[in-house]
């Protein structure tokens, strides 16, 4: 397996916020409630600073670090 095809499966990451928040009927559900929050709610809620930590590892491990460097392609 070469260089390019190992940062590829880097973006198959992303995929787990996306079907974390599509599949409904496994948090459609009140309890636990947290603070008085339902727990349909702050699930998604804590999704968005979960997809955020996703998104920058996936960055920070397929990023060309030759870019800075001057080269050109």
């Amino acid at each position: 397996m070469n260089r390019k095809s190992r940062k590829r499966l880097w973006y198959w990451l992303l995929l787990v916020p996306c079907l974390a928040v599509v599949c409904v009927p496994s948090f459609n559900k009140i309890e636990p409630a947290w603070l008085g929050i339902p727990f349909f709610y702050w699930y998604q809620l804590l999704w968005i600073p979960l997809s955020a930590v996703v998104i920058w590892i996936v960055y920070i491990m397929t990023r060309d670090r030759d870019r800075g460097a001057g080269k050109t392609r």
